[in-house]
């Protein structure tokens, strides 16, 4: 298989260029084609000679994999099947709000993170997705041209696959690459400390933190990632860094009926995040994900009203908090609910 030149940096790609007999330059050219005018393949780079391209062709692939299915939701959202170069299949959904068009990646096939609550978790884990196989999914989807943010949401604990993550974030937001603001850009993890530390020190993108909730022991039964890396350490690692202006913290909270959505649990969140110039983002649960995960835990979605309430309460103690609303439920791409669904309809 040819390596491909999506998911390289400019040192490389001069590299790749040197190595087929093309001037040191070319490198910045393939970069331009590459990240800023999408081509797809090298016939399209007539700033290139000939001789260099057809050189390219026969080392090099450009990377670019369109999707193998679609769904479309109710609500305008969609998702999207794509297959790896291990044979493994990921999804990403377009989410598009008025102004905004934002899709949430995949970073991993599967995941072993285990989370109680979560569809992914189900499939178990199948492997890192590399730089080229993330930026796919942003870059091939139909609606690529029209997207304003990026969330790494999807299947997998982004900061578990951090080399990828980082060298995909680099490319969208370096002068030769998509040239995009990392303020456009949210990284999720559950806590997954060594690479959340190398999140926060190597970029200047904003993190969400799940969260779910504030009680350590509760915490661990839904999340094992407390048993390893505690949500205290997590808090502690956060507290080193400003996230007072343009970079912004979020903690996710699922909210579950009779679980953690009682005012003891708001109260606890409160004094967890003290000091925190932060918002809170509460999700409603999905309880088709409980079909799928198998656990005993008997998990349902809290009320409105009682998120209403939970919210408020947060709220009034100067925690901004929302309640966020759900896209592509009826087909399988809200949050929690990625399993490849796409894929066995197949």
């Amino acid at each position: 298989m040819r390596p491909a030149l999506l998911g390289k940096t400019i040192e490389e790609l001069t590299e790749v260029a040197l190595s087929v007999g093309l001037p040191k330059f070319a490198g910045k050219q393939l970069a331009e084609w590459i990240y800023l005018r999408r081509a797809t393949t090298f016939v399209e780079m007539t700033n290139i000679s000939g001789k260099g391209r057809t050189a390219l062709a026969e080392q090099y692939c450009i990377g670019r994999k369109q999707p193998v299915a679609e769904a479309v939701s109710e609500d305008g959202t969609k998702k999207y099947l794509f297959e790896t170069a291990e044979g493994q299949f990921v999804e990403a959904v377009y989410i598009p709000d008025d102004d905004r068009a934002t899709i949430c990646v995949s970073t991993q096939a599967g995941c072993k993170m285990g989370c109680k609550f979560c569809m992914t978790g189900t499939l178990g884990f199948h492997g890192h997705l590399s730089a080229t196989e993330i930026l796919n999914q942003i870059f091939s989807i139909p609606d690529s041209e029209r997207l304003t943010n990026i969330v790494y949401m999807g299947e997998g604990e982004p900061c578990e696959n951090i080399n990828a993550v980082l060298r995909s974030i680099e490319i969208m937001t370096a002068p030769y690459g998509c040239q995009w603001s990392p303020r456009r850009i949210t990284v999720s993890s559950v806590g997954y400390i060594p690479g959340l530390k190398r999140l926060l020190q190597e970029s200047d993108c904003h993190v969400a933190i799940s969260l779910h909730n504030p009680f350590p022991t509760e915490r661990q039964e839904i999340m094992p990632i407390e048993k390893v890396y505690p949500i205290s350490d997590v808090l502690a690692l956060l507290k080193q860094y400003d996230f007072r202006h343009q970079r912004r913290i979020s903690f996710e909270y699922i909210m579950f009926g009779g679980k953690n959505d009682s005012l003891r649990h708001a109260n606890q969140l409160r004094r967890l995040l003290k000091g925190f110039d932060c918002r809170i983002n509460l999700i409603r649960f999905h309880e088709g994900a409980e079909e799928k995960s198998n656990t005993h835990l008997s998990l349902q979605g809290s009320s409105p009203e009682q998120m209403i309430r939970f919210r408020d309460y947060l709220s009034d103690n100067g925690i901004t908090t929302t309640i966020r609303r759900s896209r592509g439920e009826d087909i399988l791409a809200a949050c929690g609910m990625l399993v490849n669904a796409l894929q066995e309809k197949e």
